[in-house]
């Protein structure tokens, strides 16, 4: 299998032409070193960049597949789905604010967070999730809040067996990590069972990791060297892997997320 270009200009052009192989009607064109526009719709390659990178070897089915499912996904929004079949499949995602650099705020349905981010809401399908639109939501009778509320109950019941690895660190520092790799690992965070299951194992409160969407780190409170080294962890997965978060902690509490470790 040959090998993607480890150049983003490269990258970006090769992308281009196996797009414009798979959807020849469509009016395809680059808007930047890793910025597609298709049909006036623009297309971040960045997370296909990192997934790639981190997988070289793989590379050219994981760009075709990820195309494969950019068509489905623009062949489910042309076709909405009934509330009656989407209710079950609405999930959350916690999303940076960056986000909205390429996308319009005002039609993305959403509810700003903690920490510079957002919870964004999408229908999760065997082979892909779509973004709800704010059109959807009015379209289906319901506000934000009650996707909200139906968003977080799906995502307790989605994976409740979940295990959790809980590790103690030589400094004395302990870390409960969990990984499904399901695309809902940090939105995990979310849950409102997270410190009742926690807390006990992690010595009271204690702080999520993010940097990335299939990265969840539950981490307690010290020791301080401890914690520098799992920053810089945090640090370097966030630069690094796709679909980054924040390099921030999240501080949680009995009475949920009460905003960053910087905060705190």
């Amino acid at each position: 299998m040959p090998q993607m270009p480890r150049e983003p200009e490269a990258f970006s052009e090769l992308v281009l032409r196996l797009l414009k192989q798979q959807q020849p009607k469509a009016h395809v064109e680059l808007a930047g070193a890793m910025d597609l526009v298709i049909d006036g719709r623009h297309l971040a390659l960045t997370n296909l960049f990192r997934m790639v990178k981190c997988d070289p070897g793989n590379g050219m089915r994981i760009v075709e597949e990820y195309l494969d499912r950019i068509c489905e996904g623009d062949a489910v929004v042309s076709s909405p789905l009934p509330l009656s079949l989407a209710r079950g499949r609405i999930m959350p995602r916690i999303q940076p604010n960056s986000l909205f650099e390429h996308l319009d705020r005002e039609q993305v349905a959403h509810t700003p967070w903690v920490n510079n981010t957002s919870i964004v809401y999408v229908i999760d399908l065997p082979r892909m999730t779509v973004s709800i639109t704010l059109e959807q939501v009015i379209r289906w009778g319901l506000d934000i809040d009650e996707v909200e509320q139906q968003a977080r109950s799906n995502l307790s019941r989605y994976a409740p067996s979940v295990e959790v690895k809980v590790v103690e660190s030589a400094e004395g520092g302990r870390v409960a990590i969990l990984s499904v790799q399901d695309g809902y690992d940090a939105a995990r965070l979310l849950m409102d069972s997270l410190h009742v299951r926690l807390a006990p194992r992690l010595n009271g409160d204690f702080y999520v990791a993010a940097p990335a969407r299939d990265i969840f780190l539950a981490i307690s409170q010290g020791p301080d060297d401890f914690l520098e080294r799992v920053q810089s962890r945090v640090d370097r997965d966030y630069e690094r892997l796709p679909y980054p978060i924040t390099k921030d902690l999240f501080v949680v509490t009995q009475d949920g997320i009460a905003g960053t470790r910087t905060a705190a």
